[in-house]
């Protein structure tokens, strides 16, 4: 009789389903996925569920391989020591390997007022409570975005476009990680469509009251319907757990993505940090670590070396409404190039982009190993990173944490 080896999925995002899927290459692995919600969520579609022109959900039944065990649950504990998973609704889950790939959620609202009177959208439940909130407001009251990152530029274009009086807080430049001439763009299509942009060390946002947001130049702002949109942070499951973790709470793995204080254990997507110096968090990126933390898995069973990850970034996209978008390029190393994509063309790239990174997973499921990315980053340019990161803590501290 085969000898199945039990491996458990922490994380339902597009890195835990790429892995989970991956796994499925060995018929004497038995894959179980543990996720809170009973279906997948396109988080890059959360802007448009707010805005109500998607729902951002499909069913794992098109993105899971059959013979995947999923259970709808959350994680409160991992004990590694007797490789099993705690659930919250108090039963267990006993692993040979663990992917741990808890993804992110909403990031520190410390901001005075923030937590009690703004509205996160980085997280499914997040953005319906922020659906309800902006149909139950008059469509004439203000609407405050605070963030200018992908997320924040996205829903205020999305709600501009409804014909909402938006105003997004920068607080610093807005679209950072934009070239310049992208940005420009950018800001045309924002003011067009009647996004107020609040940028510049002025912008920054202090305080957020029922009625209104503070600046830090001393302006109060109206702001019926405030949303938080200032990034992500993950879940703190790996930390109380004793795992080893960076500052955030990432599991910090080596350059296979196997965790530093047990070779059971691999990480991907957002929750992970390679060496301390993790990658930008981003669904680009999700996937194919996910890839990765599976083959790293698959090769421990057969008794192999496992590799080191190898990553290269191609491009970030956003919507700017339904009928407008922008793509820009980057370099492997996911710094911005001089290129772009804008307007009606950038807007179906965006759609193909949304479609293609759902069809991804349903083309693994089906074909495990199937789905592979192009890969630069993480050969030169991630060891020229690495070299860095050791000198700056050899400097700092005396040794790297």
């Amino acid at each position: 009789m085969t000898t199945q080896h039990q491996v458990v999925v922490i994380g339902g995002g597009y890195a835990g389903v790429t892995a989970a899927n991956r796994l499925t290459k060995r018929d004497d692995v038995a894959v179980t996925l543990v996720n809170a919600q009973p279906m997948f969520v396109e988080r890059i579609r959360l802007h448009q569920l707010v805005g109500g022109s998607d729902d951002a959900v499909v069913d794992f039944g098109k993105v899971l391989a059959d013979r995947i065990r999923l259970v709808v649950d959350t994680v409160d504990r991992i004990d590694a020591a007797r490789r099993t998973v705690i659930l919250a609704s108090g039963g267990s889950i006993a692993y040979d390997h663990l992917v741990y790939a808890a993804g992110s959620g909403r990031g520190d609202l410390g901001v005075t007022g923030a937590a009690e009177h703004a509205l996160p959208i980085a997280e499914f439940a997040d953005a319906e409570r922020l659906r309800d909130a902006l149909a139950a407001a008059d469509p004439a009251a203000p609407v405050s975005v605070v963030g200018a990152g992908p997320a924040g530029i996205e829903t205020a274009a999305e709600l501009a476009e409804q014909g909402r009086d938006v105003v997004l807080f920068c607080a610093g430049q807005l679209g950072p990680s934009l070239h310049q001439r992208a940005r420009r763009v950018v800001a045309r299509r924002l003011a067009a469509i009647g996004v107020r942009i609040e940028d510049g060390p002025g912008s920054r946002v202090t305080a957020v009251t029922p009625d209104a947001v503070e600046l830090s130049d001393g302006r109060r702002i109206p702001s019926a319907v405030t949303i938080w949109a200032t990034g992500f942070g993950v879940p703190d499951l790996a930390r109380r757990s004793g795992l080893t973790t960076d500052a955030i709470g990432r599991l910090v793995t080596d350059e296979t993505l196997t965790s530093v204080d047990d070779d059971r254990i691999v990480a991907a997507g957002d929750s992970a940090a390679p060496s301390d110096v993790p990658v930008r968090m981003s669904c680009q990126a999700a996937g194919p670590l996910g890839g990765h933390a599976a083959d790293t898995v698959l090769r421990r069973i057969a008794g192999e070396q496992p590799t080191p990850f190898s990553l290269g970034f191609v491009g970030l996209c956003l919507s700017l409404g339904r009928d407008s978008g922008i793509f820009q390029f980057e370099h492997r190393d996911d710094t911005a190039t001089r290129a772009f994509i804008s307007g009606r063309a950038g807007a179906k790239v965006k759609a193909l982009v949304c479609w293609g990174t759902v069809e991804q997973l349903t083309l693994e499921a089906r074909h495990p190993g199937a789905t592979r990315l192009p890969a630069a980053f993480g050969d030169r340019d991630r060891r020229r990173m690495l070299a860095e990161s050791d000198t700056l803590a050899v400097a700092g501290r005396g040794e790297r944490k």
